[in-house]
């Protein structure tokens, strides 16, 4: 199965992916890497595994509808069967959700549906479940439909949050599992445990 990974920052999301796939974890190849951001640390990581990688976004394409042509141009000149969102900052175009209905994951740092939509990202999901004094958080992969984080979600796990965390431990807690989650769960997906549309 050929995946397409976008992410916006990091990519240590993306790492996880390729080395699921390398370690023959997860049946499958990342085909192509897609990211909003040219400095992105996921492009240079692409790079250094020889995956074709692609700084798209609306200001190099000139509008939104441009950019979304040009990434099903990508999409299908790479054969892709499921695309992973692994912290890509940007809603996908309808046409592309369209064309992939129920083929579109996204990672979640929590236990949705709560510290989800617009503005849960990153260090303020963590903020968040800290200031309301959960003893839980977790990890959430979601299928991706038109609005932020309301997708049907395919699979979620549980990290604790302790007496003593801040946002940053909590989110390197949360982090750790996300890596291992991520290859369980696309694996998952590939052997058919978990439906594609």
């Amino acid at each position: 199965m050929n995946i397409a990974v976008f992410a916006s920052h990091g990519g240590s999301d993306l790492q996880a992916i390729m080395d699921g796939c390398k370690e023959n974890k997860i049946n499958a190849k990342v085909q192509v890497v897609i990211s909003n951001n040219g400095d992105s640390m996921a492009l240079q990581r692409a790079e250094k595994e020889n995956i074709p990688h692609f700084h798209l976004s609306a200001k190099t394409e000139g509008s939104e509808e441009t950019l979304a042509k040009r990434l099903l141009d990508v999409l299908e000149e790479y054969n892709i069967d499921m695309i992973f969102l692994a912290g890509y900052m940007r809603l996908l175009h309808i046409t592309i959700l369209e064309k992939y209905n129920n083929r579109v994951f996204n990672i979640h740092p929590a236990l949705l549906p709560k510290y989800g939509g617009k503005g849960m990202y990153g260090i303020n999901v963590h903020t968040a479940v800290i200031a309301a004094r959960e003893k839980e958080s977790g990890v959430t992969i979601h299928r991706v439909n038109a609005e932020y984080d309301s997708g049907e979600i395919v699979a979620q796990t549980k990290v604790p949050v302790l007496e003593n965390d801040t946002p940053e431990t909590l989110a390197a807690r949360v982090l750790e599992r996300e890596h291992t989650f991520l290859v369980e769960v696309i694996s998952d997906i590939v052997e058919g445990k978990i439906e594609l549309g």
